[in-house]
């Protein structure tokens, strides 16, 4: 069926598949960016039930390192500021990509509306 269509619609097909693939991506980042926001907000809660005075460790690769509650609370205050920040960005991001999604979608819809001349075309160009 592609066959039979202008290049100028080919174009668009192809741009849509491409920013399908870009949407798919971003939504795969964000989740995983939500993950690992929830991973740390849990942390961070339980680390207000834990007494200041416990020894804490963090891992570093493959070693875990002894670290004080004022800096195990302080890293993970930055991991969780830093990945809201990382969600809001792939929110805004998933939002661009699905604008852009819809709107090449309409214009090839008209495209092709006007070659079919059935389907809403106001007369040839």
């Amino acid at each position: 069926m592609q066959g039979n269509l202008p290049p100028e619609a080919q174009e668009k097909i192809e741009e849509l598949q491409d920013l399908q693939e870009t949407a798919q991506q971003v939504a795969v980042q964000k989740q995983e960016a939500e993950s690992q926001l929830t991973e740390a907000q849990t942390a961070l809660d339980e680390l207000d039930d834990i007494d200041e005075d416990t020894q804490m460790y963090r891992e570093v690769g493959e070693l875990f390192v002894a670290t004080d509650y004022d800096e195990a609370s302080e890293a993970l205050d930055d991991k969780v500021s830093s990945l809201e920040i990382r969600v809001e960005t792939l929110e805004k991001q998933e939002e661009r990509v699905q604008e852009q999604f819809e709107s090449l979608q309409e214009e090839l819809q008209d495209m092709l509306g006007g070659m079919g001349g059935g389907m809403g075309g106001a007369g040839g160009a």
